[in-house]
């Protein structure tokens, strides 16, 4: 059997009460619509009035609704400029990171190109003599103060050869193996240097203390000669080590002499010079035979 066509919200007054609300609403809704439209076309000045009543009753939440959009558009536009800020600033970082890591590694390459200049005059000044080779290891913590060096009897090293840096005597060589050598430094306590003060000649000699300084002992005791600040260098006085080769700086005096430190640290000089032992006899000798020769020539 087909419903009816008049459909009726039943016996609920709720359900009939609001369809008549609905209705009533539709009705005036249009009729209210009809009366501006009338007074649009009648009156337009007093549409125009009513129109900007209308406008400023809504403004309000026009404002409101306003506010909430370009607040959320703002958080938005934050968000996205913060997000690209720490994009850019992580960019930025590791630039800086990768900039300071070249700087670092152009400083070391300067000190070490300057530290091998340093060795190529010293090789000039020896007249060719010595070999250059690379500290691989030092006993820095240990009560024995030695060192090892890259190079060996294949170099033509030989035990007893004086050792030196850019910045001064390091030591002497106590044993040689075919590919490395052993360095006995000036800081151990058996190694004992003849030294001179720069100054005046004044003669004494150095013992290592071993704690990376040295002692400094003048030949005639006596008065205390020294004083802070005194510039040491070695003598040549019994051979091995040439004489005038940079030593050490006064530190402090002492109850029978100095304190002082190498110039030469073997933990910041990677490359050294061996050098030829020091034989003032011969040298002499030679001289002597130069200024006959030279006397001959006349």
């Amino acid at each position: 059997m087909a419903p009816p066509s008049n459909r009726r919200p039943g016996y609920s007054r709720k359900a009939q009460f609001g369809l008549f609300a609905t209705y009533v609403l539709a009705i005036g809704g249009a009729l209210f619509a009809a009366l501006l439209l009338v007074v649009s076309i009648v009156d337009p000045k007093g549409f125009n009035a009513l129109r900007t009543a209308g406008a400023e009753i809504t403004a309000p939440v026009a404002r409101f609704f306003n506010s909430i959009r370009r607040s959320v558009g703002d958080l938005a536009e934050n968000t996205s400029a913060y997000l690209d800020a720490a994009s850019k600033n992580a960019a930025l970082t590791k630039e800086v990171e990768s900039s300071r890591q070249k700087l670092n590694d152009a400083a070391a390459l300067k000190v070490e190109n300057e530290r091998l200049r340093s060795l190529l005059g010293l090789i000039e000044e020896s007249g060719g003599e010595g070999v250059v080779a690379r500290l691989i290891s030092t006993s820095a913590s240990s009560t024995r103060r030695t060192a090892t060096l890259s190079e060996g009897s294949n170099k033509g090293i030989e035990a007893g050869q004086p050792i030196r840096g850019p910045e001064g005597l390091i030591g002497r060589t106590i044993s040689v193996g075919p590919t490395t050598a052993s360095v006995l430094l000036v800081t151990d306590a058996d190694n004992v240097v003849p030294v001179m003060r720069a100054e005046d000649g004044l003669p004494a000699f150095a013992s290592g203390l071993a704690n990376g300084t040295v002692a400094i002992r003048p030949i005639n005791l006596g008065v205390n000669p020294f004083k802070k600040g005194d510039v040491i260098v070695t003598s040549g006085n019994g051979g091995l080590y040439p004489p005038n080769i940079p030593f050490g700086l006064v530190l402090d005096k002492s109850d029978d002499g100095a304190i002082a430190r190498p110039f030469a640290d073997p933990a910041r000089t990677p490359y050294v010079l061996t050098m030829p032992t020091y034989q003032p006899e011969v040298v002499a000798a030679q001289e002597g035979g130069e200024d006959g020769d030279a006397e001959q020539a006349e």
